[in-house]
């Protein structure tokens, strides 16, 4: 529990010069006031503190934030909701949670994690206690993956030490060098302690590009034979995601132990967006600004856009990655002719 002793060192200075009855008086003043600052409620209201073994993720409110920020994934919603809520219902889970998201750019890989690490810590990716690693950025230099093993492997550690709750983020995995992520093989295990530190409540998100041909060749598949894309499941995807993506070079995961020994819990598929989902992405990103929708600019930034198949074009191949720069290019120029057209 939090405690703030410092505040009895401030008064006892002034307490020398106090009489006996006032030295108890200013102790027992000082005590409760001490204790009061104490109490975690308090304290945590000031100063982030990691999640109690009673805290439950709010999974009402984690299907709403998902069914309003990511388009076009039902199978990803589904399967994270799912997993996650389970898993913070669990009191005593035998391992950690190990999802594995894939798919192209722009399609909510990211946006997922992040609304994820908001349910399960409020300050979401700023908070002490969610982990981001980019492959690029933290671990770049081949011949130095003994030495980013060892830097993983202490991190974490000193990390679920302070937070059994943590959660670490792996951004890039078809960046990662081959080898490097079997690090925290012994963390994502079913040990009860690793050197005298569980694991069990930690949640590990992996994102990566690698699988997506696959994902989208079985998307085609089902819209050439005239089927929804909501009628494709986890079982249509995950057998062969999870097989490529162990015998892709590019994956990170490659002939990697985590998927050897089954230690992934779910490989989450990412379909590529259709059109309609890119609206819903442009619709969003203006009312995030503070802007009515307008239709307008919806279409004038879905016109820059570029499909797949050459033929049918049926989806976007940067997902809604640059809906952000197309929307500032066109905002002013399109509110401009829209006023002088009112």
């Amino acid at each position: 529990m939090p405690r703030a002793p410092a505040l009895l060192w401030l008064l006892l200075p002034g307490l020398a010069a106090l009489e006996p009855i006032s030295v108890g008086i200013a102790i027992g003043a000082a005590s409760a006031l001490t204790g009061y600052l104490s109490y975690p409620s308090f304290y945590c209201s000031y100063v982030e503190c990691c999640p109690g073994d009673g805290h439950r993720l709010n999974a009402t409110a984690l299907r709403a934030q998902l069914d309003a920020r990511l388009f076009g994934q039902h199978l990803a919603k589904e399967v994270v909701l799912k997993a996650v809520a389970g898993f913070s219902r669990n009191s005593s889970p035998k391992k950690p949670l190990a999802l594995s998201l894939h798919g192209w750019g722009g399609t909510g890989k990211n946006l997922l994690s992040q609304i994820i690490a908001e349910h399960l810590h409020p300050a979401g990716l700023r908070s002490k206690f969610v982990h981001l690693f980019l492959a690029t950025l933290h671990f770049p230099h081949q011949h130095q993956v003994k030495l980013y093993q060892e830097q993983l492997q202490k991190w974490i550690q000193g990390n679920v030490s302070a937070c059994p709750h943590s959660v670490f983020i792996f951004d890039e995995m078809d960046k990662l060098h081959p080898g490097l992520i079997d690090a925290i093989k012994p963390f994502l295990d079913y040990y009860e302690q690793v050197n005298g530190v569980s694991y069990r409540k930690a949640i590990f998100i992996f994102l990566s590009n690698a699988g997506a041909n696959l994902i989208n060749k079985v998307a085609l598949d089902f819209w050439r034979n005239g089927k929804q894309r909501e009628e494709i499941q986890l079982k249509d995807l995950e057998p062969v995601l999870s097989l490529g993506v162990f015998n892709n070079k590019n994956s990170g995961l490659w002939h990697s132990s985590l998927i050897d020994r089954n230690l992934i819990d779910y490989f989450v598929p990412f379909l590529p967006l259709e059109h309609k989902h890119v609206k819903m992405c442009i619709r969003a990103e203006m009312l995030s600004r503070g802007h009515a929708v307008n239709e307008n600019v919806v279409e004038v930034v879905i016109d820059e856009m570029t499909f797949f198949p050459k033929e049918e074009k049926i989806y976007s191949d940067k997902g809604c990655k640059t809906v952000q720069a197309k929307l500032n290019f066109h905002w002013d120029t399109v509110m401009g002719d829209t006023k002088a057209e009112g």
